[in-house]
């Protein structure tokens, strides 16, 4: 249900809420060799390299409808890539009519929001286990914006982005606006929990945790995938060129990486 003009509370100049979206994602992999990391790596290079990033960044912008001003991206030596953006308000042609209404985000299609000292970031990093044969790719992607429309509306979008076996997202709504009377807002929208912007079909996918600090505006959930098929964990081969006995060490390496990551400690040490 959209706000009417009698429901929408009037502010004193313009709304200086920071809204702050952190998306954190993990590919995990099993490279038996130096040969075969190597070749991962140089995978994900490719897959996401500065100019690729440079285009989900873009679609950010648009989904939110920001203005890019500038772009600075680089690719990194061994691995890894960077690109930050700064983009500013978008043209208003109409006083928006977002009601905030807790539902997942286009994939994507445009919103109307207001923009202004903001950014958005993302940062690669592939890494490796020096000696139980795991791969890890995470991706960090920042989404600060200042103005009306929360961040989230993005999140749709991002999640489909990556090939995601663990996802990590904050959300926290920073600072404070005033209304007309000089009445502190430190928050301009309703907000129960980040899953209300992931799509069902998507949460069904995934286990998931929430950390909220509500009087703090603070926002955290954590997501893992229900369902472990070997064959999506190997790079170039299938589990039947596996003895069973490889196949259920693998697994056992594979799943502990993925709790550790999930759960933010260190499991059991490997067998």
């Amino acid at each position: 249900m959209k706000l009417t003009p009698e429901q929408r509370i009037t502010l004193h100049g313009f709304n200086n809420l920071t809204k702050s979206l952190s998306f954190n994602m993990y590919d995990i992999c099993y490279t038996k060799d130096a040969e075969e990391r190597e070749a991962y790596i140089a995978y994900i290079d490719e897959q996401y390299n500065a100019d690729r990033l440079t285009f989900i960044l873009n679609t950010v912008a648009d989904i939110i409808e920001a203005n890019v001003l500038s772009v600075a991206k680089q690719d990194y030596v061994p691995q890894g890539a960077s690109v930050t953006m700064l983009v500013s308000e978008g043209p208003v042609v109409e006083v928006p009519t977002e009601s905030f209404e807790e539902s997942p985000g286009p994939l994507p299609t445009a919103v109307t929001m207001s923009l202004d000292k903001s950014h958005i970031t993302v940062h690669t990093y592939p890494e490796y286990h020096p000696d139980e044969g795991i791969s890890t790719f995470r991706a960090d992607i920042d989404v600060s914006t200042c103005g009306e429309i929360s961040p989230l509306k993005a999140l749709n979008y991002l999640i489909h982005s990556f090939d995601t076996d663990i996802m990590t997202i904050d959300y926290r709504v920073r600072g404070f606006t005033r209304d007309i009377s000089g009445h502190k807002l430190f928050i301009d929208h309703e907000i129960s929990s980040i899953q209300n912007y992931i799509p069902e079909e998507i949460k069904a996918l995934y286990d998931m945790i929430d950390v909220n600090v509500y009087q703090e505006n603070v926002f955290h959930t954590k997501c893992k995938l229900k369902n472990f098929d070997l064959d999506n964990y190997l790079f170039g081969y299938t589990k039947e060129t596996l003895t069973q006995e490889e196949q259920e060490s693998i697994t056992d390496r594979l799943k502990t990486e993925m709790d550790e990551i999930y759960y933010g400690k260190n499991l059991l040490f490997y067998h």
